[in-house]
């Protein structure tokens, strides 16, 4: 196989995880892990990746599934469309279902996968911020340690930098439970309706006491910074209070304070800014709205805002 007219690339398909984890300890940092390739293929075309073998992956059923639990779990090689269709995390985790199926076109979807997106870390990642307001822990595997689990939080530390080690597999996520009174919306803007790289996205989970306060809130952010972050400064803000519009508008103030956008060919910075605190109030209001329907059944996807 030749990438980039740079070198030969070992292709190795790989049947079974302890085939895929012998590979990566064999091979360590010349390895690179492939499964739907959305991400990879485009790395390697354009020599952003120069590894001696493509470790494949995708042919592990066994990490393909999604299982209702005390947490949520989800294998690492589910692809975008899986979760976007399942019909056991309906309303639940409704922002992580919207944001799968915002993830390029339906042929992308179908290939590609959750341990993928995370994995690649791109800023702009739509599954992350969802992800992080779901407490999403990350189990992975090698030879030498077995098993470790980390928060999402961190595990993505840059722009495409993770902390897995070359030879460590991430094998499966899972996700905080939801009380009653507990909704979540994630919330997207691109250049145009569908297919698109976020220009700016934000998630939001939240649950309201008995007096109509917010007991519990978590805001992530994605595409306005090296990385998604949670926006904390704004969680405690609204924490224990009543999402008045006078609060939720000082809660896009305070967001702006961790942005540090860039100007790009999606959008520039000036607008990153400012559409930020417009999605922010938006995803409150929704998540307040439904977060008062007692039926868990009852609550909708969030429409995308795009």
């Amino acid at each position: 196989m030749q990438c980039s007219n740079r070198q030969d690339v070992e292709f190795r398909a790989t049947r079974s995880a302890s085939e895929a984890l012998e590979c990566l300890e064999t091979y360590g940092s010349d390895a690179t892990v492939l499964a739907g390739g959305t991400d990879v293929m485009i790395q390697l075309a354009r020599a952003q990746l120069n590894p001696k073998i493509l470790v494949h992956v995708e042919s592990l059923t066994e990490h393909k599934y999604i299982r209702a639990g005390k947490r949520l779990e989800i294998g690492a090689l589910t692809s975008q469309r899986a979760i976007a269709e399942n019909k056991t995390i309906v309303g639940d985790y409704g922002a992580l279902q919207l944001a799968a199926s915002l993830c390029g076109g339906w042929q992308t979807q179908s290939v590609g996968t959750i341990g993928g997106n995370v994995c690649n870390a791109s800023p702009a990642a739509d599954l992350i911020p969802p992800l992080m307001v779901h407490g999403a822990r990350l189990n992975l595997h090698s030879v030498a340690r077995g098993q470790r689990t980390i928060e999402i939080d961190a595990f993505v530390v840059g722009r495409r930098k993770i902390v897995r080690e070359p030879d460590e597999m991430l094998t499966s996520l899972t996700l905080d439970p939801v009380e009653k009174r507990t909704a979540d919306c994630f919330i997207k803007v691109g250049r145009r309706g569908a297919m698109e790289i976020s220009i700016a996205n934000v998630a939001v989970r939240l649950k309201l006491g008995q007096d109509e306060t917010i007991s519990a809130i978590r805001i992530a952010v994605g595409a306005v910074g090296p990385v998604a972050f949670r926006a904390r400064e704004a969680e405690d803000l609204l924490l224990g209070q009543e999402a008045t519009e006078e609060l939720i508008d000082e809660a896009g103030r305070v967001i702006l304070k961790q942005a540090t956008p860039i100007t790009d060919v999606r959008g520039s910075r000036e607008y990153r800014l400012a559409v930020l605190p417009r999605i922010l109030g938006s995803a409150l209001r929704q998540c307040v709205a439904r977060a008062r329907m007692q039926s868990p059944a009852n609550r909708q996807l969030a429409e995308p805002c795009l």
